[in-house]
């Protein structure tokens, strides 16, 4: 369960777009490094909106794009923009610039825009889905599974792109999986007798505690 404090596993820079090795990313993204039971990243919206399977499937598809769209953005911006050095394609003059202070403000501003887009999207085309998110739905742009999804992205150091829209598909499914499998749990649970300090919250996480210990037999695979 203290998988939160571990080496998020760095790698090298290597590029490697074999779809063998993509695949290998993507399952690790989902089920070793989940953002939720590896990390317990993104718990607030996960244990306040995990009520009913539909809002909770509804949440995770959202925080999903998110994460598909501005995981990729944000490594291009790291690359291009804030890496030690990477103004050099400008100007050779410029190869000592080191913006990698700015990469918080950054990184939330893509995920803040990307989110506002995404808001005015379901409220034009469900707006039932809008009216059950309610507020959760604006706070996925501080929704901390998000960006420390692409704080991750940059430490890892991934080779190319593709592999950091790989990795946010993975962390989004993971995210996904995680929150449909407790709004599954949770709707049981209306029909259980569970004791009056454990109902709610209480019960919620011993939940979570359990499904955190059952994807740590995920940690013996080797990808």
């Amino acid at each position: 369960m203290g998988r939160g404090t571990r080496d998020c596993g760095t790698r090298d820079n290597k590029t490697n777009n074999s779809p063998m090795s993509l695949f290998n990313l993507f399952l690790k993204s989902v089920f070793v490094d989940n953002m939720i039971f590896a990390y317990f990243l993104g718990m607030c919206s996960y244990l306040a909106v995990s009520k009913t399977v539909k809002t909770s499937a509804g949440l995770g598809l959202a925080v999903t794009f998110v994460l598909v769209v501005t995981v990729p953005v944000n490594y291009l911006v790291n690359k291009y923009l804030l890496a030690p050095g990477a103004l050099a394609w400008i100007s050779p003059k410029l190869a000592t610039v080191d913006l990698s202070f700015l990469t918080y403000i950054l990184f939330i501003a893509i995920i803040a825009a990307i989110v506002q887009i995404l808001e005015m999207v379901i409220e034009t085309f469900t707006p039932s889905l809008h009216s059950a998110l309610g507020i959760f739905l604006p706070l996925i742009a501080v929704n901390c599974a998000i960006l420390g999804c692409s704080l991750f992205m940059q430490e890892r150091g991934f080779g190319n792109v593709g592999e950091a829209a790989v990795y946010g598909l993975g962390s989004g499914i993971g995210w996904l999986l995680a929150i449909v499998g407790i709004a599954a749990i949770r709707e049981k649970l209306r029909y259980s007798k569970i004791p009056k300090g454990l109902q709610g919250v209480g019960i919620s996480f011993i939940i979570t505690g359990l499904m955190g210990i059952a994807f740590m037999a995920f940690m013996g695979i080797k990808l």
